[in-house]
């Protein structure tokens, strides 16, 4: 895979690093990237229009309302030429500005209307990277969807050493080849996905019913972070009052036996996400009517135990999906019970949350999660939103997903 044709909309802040934005415009075009620029009015501090049109062969844009191009806004057009949009340097202004959502400038406005990823590459002072401010942005900025490159530790030029040096030209072109390898790589596949989410209901008469405290925001999560890597994803999701985006093919059921046949009537597909709080068992008889508080069998309610859907999929030998995904909701020995859950599902990889911790779990905006593979290791991530989490473990499903089949070949 290369570069070859991809556009990339290029963003320069204002910062002494400023200059390698020139380096790596000559870069990206001598491999057959289109570039186009957008240069801050603090920027201007540090490279000239001129220097950028000569490098890109493109003009060079600044202002957000341009009287010589009255028919396009560059705002919308921009964003939507581009395949990636990326900010550099981005400095601690600048991400005080993102996380905040301003749109005052060309800049800040081009990346507020984009629909694309947007890299940001900081350049700071060690100190000023360090400040809790500086980092508070940084959770906020990574919870929005931005991706970042670096910084990295070096000598800056205030002479000071440390974290917060940009990364070189050479780094930023690795990950962009990177980047849109993976990307191109899913797409070329035409990788597919099942994700189940919320709770399902059980249940006991036609009012009354056994589930759990699950609002399926984590498996929505994943299946839009799935979806926006290019994998055609559907998520089969029980009762919850989400508002799901029109990019996500949804199957909405009620029950256990409706998921597991909604699940059937997917396969096959290459990656299925057992992301559902599945209620474990469900009454032997349902009564037609409401059963009243004089029932003489009031005392007594027969259960029996659901289909386990992530066990189905795993020990599919006709039908299995390539990566198989559980969720393991704890509220103790976790690490032990999921592993545990992993050895007797035969599912690939594991992901062990504790749902007894009122800041993250169930019904809750955040997660901490650990996931654990086939190999018994161990990765513990702290507590952070749950669309950020997603990222992450949608980010390792597709590395998996696209080792295992080199491997295979």
């Amino acid at each position: 895979m290369s570069l070859q044709n991809k556009k990339v909309l290029l963003i320069i802040g204002g910062g002494i690093s400023a200059y390698k934005a020139l380096d790596l415009t000559r870069l990206l075009v001598k491999n057959n990237v289109e570039v186009k620029t957008i240069l801050t009015k603090s920027g201007k501090n540090f490279v000239t229009p001129l220097s950028i049109t000569s490098l890109s062969n493109n003009k060079v844009f600044e202002d957000i309302f341009d009287v010589n191009n009255e028919k396009e806004i560059d705002h919308i057009s921009l964003s939507r030429w581009a395949d990636i949009v990326l900010v550099l340097p981005t400095t601690a202004n600048m991400m005080t500005k993102l996380s905040s959502g301003k749109a005052e400038d060309l800049a800040t406005t081009v990346i507020l209307a984009s629909n694309k990823d947007v890299l940001l590459v900081p350049a700071m002072n060690v100190r000023m990277w360090l400040h809790k401010a500086t980092q508070n942005n940084l959770k906020t900025l990574l919870d929005f969807g931005y991706k970042f490159i670096g910084p990295v530790d070096g000598e800056m030029a205030c002479g000071e050493f440390g974290k917060g040096k940009m990364s070189s030209p050479r780094q930023i072109f690795s990950f962009l080849k990177d980047y849109f390898d993976n990307k191109d790589l899913v797409k070329k596949k035409k990788i597919s996905a099942l994700v189940t989410t919320g709770p399902t209901r059980e249940y006991l008469d036609p009012i009354r019913y056994i589930s759990n405290e699950s609002s399926g925001k984590q498996g929505y999560e994943i299946a839009l972070a799935l979806t926006k890597l290019g994998v055609k994803t559907t998520l089969v999701a029980g009762p919850t009052s989400m508002n799901f985006s029109k990019d996500i093919s949804v199957k909405k059921i009620i029950n256990a036996d409706e998921m597991m046949n909604a699940v059937q009537k997917l396969l096959p597909v290459d990656i299925a996400v057992c992301a559902a709080a599945v209620t474990d068992f469900k009454p032997k008889n349902k009564n037609k009517q409401k059963i009243k508080k004089n029932n003489p069998n009031i005392n007594v309610i027969s259960l029996e135990k659901n289909k386990d859907i992530l066990e189905y999929l795993s020990k599919n030998n006709k039908l299995r999906p390539k990566l198989v995904v559980g969720f393991s909701a704890e509220t103790e020995n976790l690490i032990k019970n999921s592993t545990q859950k992993l050895n007797q599902k035969y599912c690939d990889m594991i992901v062990a949350n504790n749902v007894s911790k009122k800041e993250t779990g169930f019904n809750v905006d955040h997660n901490k999660i650990s996931i654990i593979d086939r190999n018994g290791k161990v990765e513990n991530f702290p507590k952070n939103t749950k669309s950020y989490i997603a990222k992450i473990i949608a980010k390792k499903i597709i590395d998996k997903l696209l080792t295992n089949d080199k491997n295979t070949n």
